[in-house]
């Protein structure tokens, strides 16, 4: 079936996925140099008002600004980003087109993303500072960051990232950098947005927004919707897929444009779930080699839900003399239980693939020969989640003499919590089923809560000269962290059997410059302190992970090319790691100091839009991306982190590819678009260590083409296509966290979009 598609589907391509090459300008000189408030419309305050939100909110804001930024960044929107959501909207695919970022796969759909940044590691995300329309979106973002729930990429209009200078301004992680999404505006006039696509594996995607805007009054209301039976091969014949449900609905009042100070207000209300039959379960290397989507007969009950709800309210507020201030307060909730197979006979997953030959017995009972009972156990990891908090910051302009300067002040109280209430249950295989043969209590497994609360604050001036643009500034955290363990045989929580409370604070000093070396080329670098905070597991004498970031750049723009080169170095005094089932520990969740280490790399982005402006219709949109990294220990140690174990002095760090490769062609004219892309990466270390990558410690490099395109049908619609892994090449994308993992197979989506306005 898979080879029938491909002959229908190889006809219609395409792929820019263009970073930081477009958007919408940022406005140009002074609030003062604005039309005044009676001259303006309705559109023209609100666009106003909407891009200073922006600029003081979010991480890149426009296409202008960015080309200031003191740092490397990169904005993803528009109809590139909608080209990469034409076949499954894995953040991991579109990232890969953005240099620095470190991306490793899990289950072949991005559900649950691994992203790193220069080296900060990937593992769950969770060394990244992640938000949503500048709000921080993980689930606990203080207390349990390698949490699971990641935005529904798939309903976001841009993705904004940020590294080097992005320390200042957003944190609580701020060694690597920050992942932005935003989500879809209000629009200024009536509209409506449909996308609807079709694929293998009974894949169905769903994708309307519709809203408008009144003089005083605007609304949108969204939803997002994506269903498949997996690609992978259960032995038994169940299904592997998973099913995703998103909302969201914003309503804005706004006073009148006239106005001497106007003001808007922004309602944002949202919930999603999922359910999936997804697993930690992987392959050895001889069942990968013969099937690489194979899925072993013990994971047939494993199973994630999870439901998200977020509620936002957004004021803003600005002057006639340029002062603005943006005002957030923000809550969201997430409860998940992922119901998967923990152990076979006692032994834990990573440790049967540590060593598959000592673990026999227990290997052939994962793929389903009969045990006794309760042999195998499946954990329960019911866990609850909240984050709530409230944000402001205030922007506002001077001039002192010749020097020009625009200050921005902001601060953040924030808290949050997890709620773990474990249990697990037993299993006995027969004949390829398992059937239940004891049940755990709720609770007596893991039974605790963590919890954190946070005020930080930051302050930057960007000082304007004559082609020389500094920024200084600072940030400042305060964190209180407490975990709070209870008795497993105490389901109501009498009484605590332990409290640890871990204060942390930190002072987050930086600067960077830009030099305007001729109009479109920049030269920019920066020099800024990292940290990350413990979590609340953390023991007595675990210290935060500290780094000082350099980064030395080129930002260059002329016509229809584009060129980014940048180089940098981050010097960690401390690593952290963290003890997770994701990563194939135990899933305590302890923490675990790495020593010193250094990250240095090369990024490198260009783009050229051959033919762009020119007098014939079709365009060339042509673009590549390349990043080395280089990170290693700078020190020996032993650690009960799965991934570093006995660490010695010049050891590379793991799940980190040293070469990535990304690059795209197209064909395109005002009626249809045709092209591909590719990327490469090379193989990762799994586990630390020096030399030559063993088999069995290693991922496969991997090259991989996607084809896509779309076509006009009529006013209003086009049809299109997308084709993932046009070679159905299979590679090993992780041994995390139990066994080799694969990436997606071949897979084709096909599908129309409609915009009515």
């Amino acid at each position: 079936m898979r080879g029938m598609l491909l002959i229908v589907s190889t006809t219609l391509v395409f792929a820019t996925g263009t970073a930081a090459q477009e958007g919408p300008d940022k406005k140009q000189g002074s609030p003062q140099e604005q039309r005044s408030p009676e001259q303006k419309t309705i559109e023209e305050a609100i666009a106003d008002a909407t891009l200073r939100v922006s600029e003081l909110v979010n991480v890149v804001a426009s296409q202008s600004a960015l080309e200031t930024l003191p740092g490397s960044a990169y904005l993803l929107h528009g109809e590139e980003l909608q080209r990469q959501k034409q076949g499954f909207d894995d953040v991991h695919r579109m990232l890969r087109q953005v240099p620095g970022v470190v991306i490793q796969e899990e289950d072949g759909y991005g559900l649950r993303p691994n992203i790193g940044m220069r080296g900060s590691g990937s593992e769950r995300s969770s060394t990244i500072t992640l938000m949503e329309d500048g709000v921080l979106i993980a689930p606990a973002p203080y207390a349990a960051p390698s949490a699971y729930y990641f935005p529904v990429t798939g309903r976001m209009t841009a993705i904004e990232i940020r590294k080097g200078s992005s320390q200042i301004k957003f944190g609580p992680r701020t060694n690597g950098g920050v992942l932005n999404f935003l989500s879809t505006p209000v629009p200024t006039h009536l509209g409506l947005n449909a996308d609807f696509a079709f694929g293998e594996d009974h894949t169905l995607k769903g994708h309307v927004n519709v809203g408008d805007s009144h003089k005083n009054v605007g609304w949108m209301f969204e939803t997002y919707q994506l269903r498949t039976n997996g690609f992978k091969e259960l032995d038994g014949g169940d299904r592997t897929g998973f099913y995703v449900q998103d909302y969201l609905g914003k309503i804005r009042f706004n006073t009148s444009p006239q106005s001497s100070t106007f003001q808007s207000l922004e309602l944002k209300i949202g919930a999603g779930k999922e359910d999936s039959d997804e697993t930690y379960l992987g392959l050895t290397g001889e069942d990968f080699a013969a099937n690489p989507v194979r899925r072993y007969a013990a994971s047939q009950r494993d199973n994630i839900t999870w439901d998200h709800q977020q509620y936002q309210v957004q004021h803003f507020l600005t002057l006639q003399s340029g002062f603005d201030l943006t005002t957030t307060v923000y809550r969201n909730n997430f409860a998940r239980n992922w119901y998967k197979l923990q152990s076979v006979l006692g032994t834990e997953l990573g440790s049967i693939f540590d060593d598959p030959d000592q673990n026999a017995r227990e290997l052939d009972i994962a793929r389903g020969a009969t045990s006794a009972p309760d042999a195998l156990k499946v954990r329960a990891n019911n866990r609850e989640y909240y984050s709530q908090g409230v944000q402001s910051v205030a922007g506002f302009s001077l001039e002192t003499g010749d020097v020009g300067h625009d200050i921005e002040v902001g601060f953040r109280y924030h808290g949050d919590q997890e709620d773990r209430f474990q249990h697990e249950d037993g299993f006995q295989m027969a004949e390829g089923r398992m059937n239940l043969t004891s049940s755990g209590a709720p609770g007596s497994q893991t039974n605790r809560v963590s919890d954190a609360s946070a005020f930080a604050i930051f302050a930057q001036d960007k000082i304007e000269l004559s082609r020389v643009s500094i920024l200084p500034g600072f940030r400042y955290e305060s964190i209180d962290l407490t975990r709070t363990d209870y008795s497993t045989t105490d389901p109501n929580r009498t009484e605590p059997t332990d409290i640890r409370e871990t204060p942390v604070s930190a002072f987050i000093p930086g600067v960077g410059i830009t030099y305007s070396a001729r109009p479109g080329m920049n030269l920019f670098g920066g020099v800024h302190k990292g940290f990350s905070p413990p979590g609340p597991g953390a023991g007595q004498f675990t210290k935060p992970e500290e780094s000082i970031n350099y980064e030395l750049g080129l930002r260059g723009r002329k016509s229809s090319l584009g060129a980014d080169v940048v180089f940098f170095y981050n010097d960690y005094s401390n690593l952290l790691g963290a003890d997770t089932l994701s990563s194939g520990g135990s899933g305590e969740g302890d923490l675990f100091n790495g020593g010193a280490a250094r990250a240095t790399g090369l990024e490198v982005f260009f783009s050229y839009k051959i033919a762009e402006g020119s007098s014939g219709r079709l365009r060339l949109p042509l673009q590549v991306s390349y990043t080395l990294t280089d990170a290693e220990f700078l020190t020996s140690f032993r650690s009960e982190f799965e991934e570093w174990g006995e660490v010695e002095k010049g050891d590379k760090l793991p799940y980190l590819p040293r070469h990535q490769l990304y690059a795209s062609v197209a064909v395109e004219d005002a009626r249809w678009l045709a092209g591909f892309n590719a990327h490469y990466n090379s193989r990762m270390r799994t586990t630390a260590g020096q030399g030559t990558i063993l088999a069995a410690e290693g991922t496969d490099s991997f090259f991989v083409v996607n084809l896509f395109g779309e076509v006009d049908l009529g006013k209003n619609i086009r049809a299109f296509a997308n084709l993932q892994n046009l070679t159905d090449a299979s590679y090993i994308v992780a041994r995390r966290p139990a066994g080799a993992r694969p990436g997606l197979p071949r897979t084709l989506m096909m599908g129309v979009k409609l915009r009515v306005r």
